[in-house]
């Protein structure tokens, strides 16, 4: 089964095609960063209408790097939610006219369901049950996966996302954008024990990061002067460390309490060189399996939409031209 994969969710229009669910035949993604760079973050208008420019030419190419007509395509699997309404119908619109079109069946994806399943794209993809952690901008999360769509909750943030707290440390320090990529590359510079941030609720499986960021908001007022040059790497380097601590530390507690050798690490934050790091040394220690996809495949990508779409089909599973955007979708209930 080919299937055409489509994503929209947020900044990033992408397409991509993909065979039986595990060989990635092309994978395009356009950029928005240029564009939300100077606000400092995602503008939900600017986010729609660069979706609307780029939505064509990015299935075009996508079918082209597959050396593929939509003739070939056998279904289209598209992002649902959660994610930007806005966004999310450029993409939606696009997949339902398409598929009615060439009258092929369609599938509405969940975008967290999508990241957990990269991981069935690598070369060595883990067999179920596993624990998973969904880290990025908008979700910080913590499941048992016993296979697609069955998911167990065991730990989610109470508040901030680590994605988010990455980029508003950044947006504090003034030091670019996107944060999570522009922390990471000055951190490889810095003394990750110069400065003390706290690690939130550490007794719990879930997250809180909203102190984190009071934190370092009051380290800067309470400095006389700014940071100098020398000093931002330092930050970062501590900033990002406290971050990776709760994820690693949390994400490998919970696999042992579940009994799971195998744990999965996805999401936009899955592609920090440190967590990734962090997870393989700390992991290992412990006996614990850590499959992590390439960074191109952590980040928004349709790739992944299309192998949960892949497996959905295969199942009879098919989605109506009344197929609507969600702007939040659980992936999972609490145990």
């Amino acid at each position: 089964m080919v299937i055409l994969g489509i994503e929209s969710s947020c900044d990033e229009t992408a397409a991509a095609v993909v065979r039986d669910g595990n060989l990635l035949l092309s994978n395009v993604i356009a950029s928005q960063i240029k564009d939300h760079a100077k606000f400092g973050g995602v503008v939900p208008e600017i986010a729609s209408r660069k979706h609307i420019e780029a939505i064509v030419p990015v299935i075009l190419q996508a079918l082209a790097d597959a050396d593929l007509t939509l003739e070939e395509i056998d279904g289209i699997a598209v992002t649902k939610g959660p994610g930007l309404i806005g966004s999310l119908l450029v993409g939606l619109s696009a997949a339902k006219a398409l598929a009615f079109a060439r009258r092929l069946p369609l599938a509405g994806v969940n975008h967290l369901e999508g990241h957990i399943a990269a991981v069935f794209l690598t070369e060595h993809p883990p067999e179920f049950p596993f624990v998973a952690l969904v880290v990025s901008g908008g979700h910080t999360t913590i499941y048992r996966v016993e296979d697609f769509q069955r998911f167990t909750v065991l730990g989610q943030t109470r508040d901030d996302a680590a994605g988010e707290a990455f980029d508003k440390a950044a947006k504090l320090l003034e030091i670019g954008y996107p944060g999570g990529v522009v922390i990471d590359r000055l951190a490889k510079q810095g003394n990750r024990r110069a400065f003390s941030f706290p690690r939130g609720m550490r007794n719990s499986m879930d997250f809180s990061f909203s102190g984190l960021k009071t934190s370092l908001l009051t380290l800067l007022r309470k400095r006389a002067a700014p940071f100098e040059a020398g000093e931002i790497p330092d930050v970062a380097a501590s900033y990002q460390e406290a971050i990776c601590d709760v994820l690693v530390e949390k994400t490998l507690r919970a696999a042992a309490e579940v009994s799971a050798g195998r744990v999965v690490i996805c999401g936009g934050v899955a592609a920090n060189s440190r967590l990734r790091e962090r997870f393989r040394g700390d992991a290992s220690a412990m006996g614990i399996e850590v499959f992590i996809p390439p960074p191109v495949l952590c980040t928004d990508n349709a790739a992944m939409i299309a192998v949960v779409g892949t497996h959905r089909l295969e199942s009879g599973q098919r989605d109506g031209w009344d197929l609507n955007a969600v702007s939040r979708w659980p992936l999972a209930a609490q145990p």
